[in-house]
């Protein structure tokens, strides 16, 4: 874990502008009419509506979006009663959370009120503004009377994190440590450790969750608290023991099978856990130093089920596995309330969550390949992608079954689909893609069978029914990895090129490359030697039609692939070369930029093909291409060195293709910005219209600019490279590749395949 110094923090949230959050409009503001749209004298209309009917002040504003981070600053952290304006950088900081984990906007609220009632009179009169308020580090138990109150007297969810947040991501931990322990929560002791506003709501949904009152044992700072004991407070008085043989945590835990502690550091010993029972359940939640440290309780008893708050041992109990999307649920529902309900749903969706195969992206960020439901991953990782889709839905839908919905979702598909989308974690193009792969699965060989990246894009595409892959590499190898990396390869084809078992596949591929390439100096020998390396054998099953495409790219440099795929496959007729393509879905819009990886210096007739082959490719994905071919001048305004080229590159393409939207050279402003363009170059073939196919001078700066949009903006998705122009579905990764990436190409390189053979039919 990363030491944070008071150094690194104060100048994180005071460098380059101050705090963590910001307001951005969603909408256009540039024009007189957008301005007069947005305020004056267009807002009335909405105004109007809403007065006429107020819910739809969900359809005309934020509000169905908009949390309240609501504090008085009395319990911030660990720091005690700091005061509200003192506890501002944990609102931000909450709010940045909603908006990462849940897409949620946020107004951090600082309220400089002890008093209960006039602290709520105070929210109860911002209300209307917010779809739903979040209470935060409000110290008990008055926290206890103020979320009362504002569930009874407001219409919109109110929650307070502080209690409720630990409460249902500790219940689906504790759940699912059960489980692995082979315990029945209706039978096991139970200590908890602290009386604080989580503990409390804690234990109350392990009762809700089926815990037994009189199997549990509640510590405050004076020890067990026992019904004899003067002035308890309502919430401690409903868990107050009986007994009279118990008074300290030491004498309180032995035998208990759980221990639960909201207190503070190193107050439970290795004794202690010695004195549980078998298989103990440790839940040390203190911040930032647990009751007892991961290694002394694991040293102590290696039996022991261990959680902590902390984000480098295993089990964290994060609060932000919930309330993101516990409000994201109620908010898309437009709901009344958080209920008992939709807690419980929240639950049973997270433990769910931690029995399902782990995505790789997780094991990525935690530098692991193996997590699997156990003792040490139990709860899901706070990064986990699922959560917004699982969690979220589990809410909504409990929010409409208990009727506290104002709005109703049938299709949950569709729902699921929207979460992903509004989180960067999907997209329509992506998702289309894989709609339209899935339809017409092919055999896709994946040359780099032994790469983990490979292997799991493979096992990841098999599953969503993208195709039927094939491996290349060695079995025994290959199994051993899949069963290190735990994955399932039932059903995948393997093929060991190096031995040759394949009824003599190799010697039939040598000896159609060899008379394919009989004029280019090849011999049978030379071309059989080739058919041992990977890109050779698995092209050429792609070739003679045993399967329909290849993936490579990984390990393999670009310069060899393209060789073997020209040998191999060899380009399209008509063409005197091949180029690739990178799709950029970025805010603006989707770009396809060309050639990023062939072609280092192309003159006019290459940058030709190019054009060519990014407009079949264009339309290949649906779209109407619009293309500007790019330069460092416009129009002939340079007469030496690429500008040229292009200039002649488009002449000739314009006389080819009298139809096509294409025009340059031009530098890439003006091709981007249709106004700018349109005033200064109204001549232009592209008047009037949005480009979406950019076509650069040559490979570097194709490549650098793609590259440098994907370093410069997370949020802009990349899919590519994408081949255009050789006779098979041949497609290339690169090594820094995610999973993700090769399942993109992978869903390319099938429709690709499965449109050839469409072509091949209606020819015949």
């Amino acid at each position: 874990m990363v030491k944070v110094t008071k150094e690194d923090a104060l100048l994180y949230h005071s460098n380059i502008r101050p705090g963590k959050i910001e307001v951005k409009p969603t909408k256009p503001y540039h024009t007189q009419t957008d301005l007069s749209l947005a305020y004056s004298p267009g807002v009335a209309y909405p105004c109007l509506e809403i007065q006429k009917n107020p819910d739809d002040v969900y359809k005309y504003t934020d509000k169905g979006n908009l949390v309240a981070v609501i504090s008085n600053g009395t319990a911030v952290l660990g720091l005690g009663d700091i005061g509200a304006m003192s506890g501002k950088p944990v609102m931000e900081g909450k709010g940045l959370l909603f908006k990462i984990y849940g897409g949620i906007d946020v107004f951090d609220i600082e309220v400089d009120e002890k008093d209960p009632e006039k602290f709520c009179d105070a929210i109860e009169k911002i209300a209307p503004s917010f779809g739903g308020i979040n209470l935060e580090d409000i110290k008990a138990p008055e926290c206890f009377y103020i979320e009362e109150r504002l569930k009874k007297t407001l219409d919109i969810p109110v929650m307070h994190d502080d209690q409720h947040g630990t409460a249902i991501i500790s219940v689906a931990g504790l759940k699912n440590a059960l489980e692995v322990a082979g315990k029945n929560i209706g039978d096991v002791k139970i200590v908890v450790n602290g009386a604080g506003a989580a503990a409390i709501s804690c234990t109350k949904l392990y009762v809700a969750l089926g815990a037994k009152i009189e199997n549990i044992l509640m510590l405050d700072s004076k020890g067990v608290i026992t019904d004899d004991r003067e002035r308890l407070t309502p919430q401690k008085a409903m868990f107050a023991t009986s007994r009279r043989d118990v008074h300290t945590l030491e004498e309180a835990i032995k035998g208990a099978d759980v221990f639960v502690g909201l207190s503070k550091g190193n107050i439970l010993s290795q004794d202690m856990i010695r004195s549980m029972a078998d298989k103990p359940i440790v839940f040390a939640l203190a911040n930032p130093v647990p009751e007892i440290s991961y290694e002394d309780a694991v040293a102590s008893r290696p039996d022991v089920l261990m959680s902590t708050g902390r984000s480098d041992y295993p089990n964290q109990i994060n609060n932000v596995i919930g309330f993101p999307y516990i409000f994201r649920g109620a908010l898309d529902v437009h709901a009344k309330a958080i209920n008992e309900e939709m807690k419980l749903a929240a639950v049973e969706a997270i433990a769910d969550l931690a029995k399902q195969a782990v995505p790789d992206v997780v094991n990525q960020v935690y530098h692991v390949t193996d997590l699997s439901f156990g003792p040490k991953y139990f709860i899901p990782k706070p990064v986990d992608p699922r959560l917004i889709t699982e969690v979220s839905a589990a809410v909504a839908k409990a929010a409409i079954e208990s009727g506290v919905a104002r709005k109703t979702i049938t299709d949950w598909d569709s729902y699921k689909q929207g979460l992903l989308q509004l989180l960067g974690q999907e997209t329509a193009l992506t998702r289309k893609l894989h709609e339209t792969a899935r339809m017409h699965p092919q055999k896709v060989v994946f040359a780099e069978g032994g790469h983990p990246t490979m292997m799991k894009a493979a096992v990841q595409a098999k599953q969503e029914g993208i195709c039927f892959p094939i491996l290349l590499g060695n079995p025994d190898r290959l199994n051993r990895l899949a069963q290190r990396l735990k994955l399932n390869l039932d059903g995948i084809e393997i093929i060991d090129m190096r031995a040759d078992q394949e009824q003599g596949r190799r010697a039939t591929f040598a000896k159609h490359l060899a008379e394919k390439r009989a004029r280019n100096g090849y011999t049978f020998e030379e071309a059989y030697d080739k058919m041992y390396e990977r890109n050779y054998f698995g092209m050429s099953l792609v070739e003679d039609g045993i399967a329909d495409a290849f993936i490579t790219g990984l390990y393999t440099k670009y310069s060899n692939t393209i060789k073997v795929a020209k040998e191999v496959i060899g380009i399209r007729e008509g063409y005197k070369t091949f180029g690739t393509m990178h799709i950029l879905n970025t805010k603006k819009g989707i770009f396809y930029i060309a050639d990023t990886l062939i072609n280092r210096h192309p003159d006019e007739n290459v940058l030709a093909d190019i054009a060519k082959l990014s407009a079949h490719t264009v339309e290949f994905f649906n779209e109407t291409p619009v293309m500007a071919m790019l330069s460092y001048s416009n129009f002939g305004t340079d007469e030496v060195g690429s500008p040229v080229k292009v200039h002649l590159a488009v002449e000739q393409m314009q006389k080819e293709f009298p139809d096509l939207a294409i025009d340059g050279e031009m530098q890439v402003n003006f091709a981007l910005n249709k106004d700018l363009r349109d005033d200064k170059f109204p001549f232009s073939r592209l008047k009037g219209k949005d480009v979406n196919t950019l076509v650069f001078p040559n490979m570097s700066s194709a490549n650098c600019s793609y590259k440098l949009l994907q370093a410069l903006d997370a949020d802009t998705e990349i899919i590519g490279p994408i081949q255009m122009g050789l006779n098979k579905p041949i497609h290339f990764t690169d090594f820094e590749s995610s999973v993700n990436d090769v399942v993109n190409i992978t869903a390319v390189a099938v429709i690709d395949a499965y449109v050839e053979k469409l072509k091949k039919s209606n020819i015949k």
